[in-house]
């Protein structure tokens, strides 16, 4: 099976593959997270990854065939909010993706998460992906609130472990919520 690259649309947000201009955001993301998200999801002691190099990896993906993360963008003034899409990390079965997203501190709490993670659910599941795979770190009890909005159930089983808490296993089988 394989996902054709899209431009999905909701209410009031535009996914769109990502383009090199969306890396000062991205950078802006890694620069919010949490302390508690381990080490290689964070900016280093030099500063890496540097916007330049979020611009390359982004240049980079767009030459792959597989559909990645979407640009999550709003629609009444075009700005840029995160990310949301389709991975292939191999978290939950092989060959079944995992949904994954991030999204500015500044719209948290608006239902964007929600609303761009229904789209992407919508266009799996008519990409031929009934079930989708979800990591979610057990103290991020927001990102867990939207995955259980979407119709993800804790797994029971874990991802990785650190020092500051537990990777959960979330999965979406079948029926879609509305």
């Amino acid at each position: 099976m394989s996902i054709e690259p899209a431009t999905l649309e909701t209410e009031r947000l535009v996914l769109r593959p990502q383009v090199v201009s969306d890396a000062a955001v991205f950078h802006q993301l890694w620069t919010e997270r949490d302390v508690r998200v381990p080490p290689h999801r964070q900016l280093s002691s030099d500063g890496r990854p540097t916007v330049a190099d979020i611009a390359a990896q982004i240049q980079d993906a767009s030459e792959t065939s597989k559909p990645g993360l979407l640009t999550v963008q709003r629609k009444d003034d075009a700005a840029v909010l995160g990310y949301c899409g389709l991975v292939f990390t191999g978290n939950g079965a092989p060959e079944e993706p995992e949904l994954a997203f991030e999204l500015l501190r500044a719209v948290h709490n608006r239902g964007y998460a929600t609303e761009a993670g229904r789209i992407v659910i919508e266009w799996a599941g008519r990409s031929g992906y009934p079930r989708l795979w979800a990591t979610v770190w057990d103290w991020n009890l927001a990102s867990r609130r939207v995955l259980q909005k979407l119709g993800f159930r804790d797994t029971g089983e874990t991802h990785g472990e650190s020092v500051h808490g537990r990777s959960l296993l979330t999965v979406l089988d079948g029926e879609r919520p509305q």
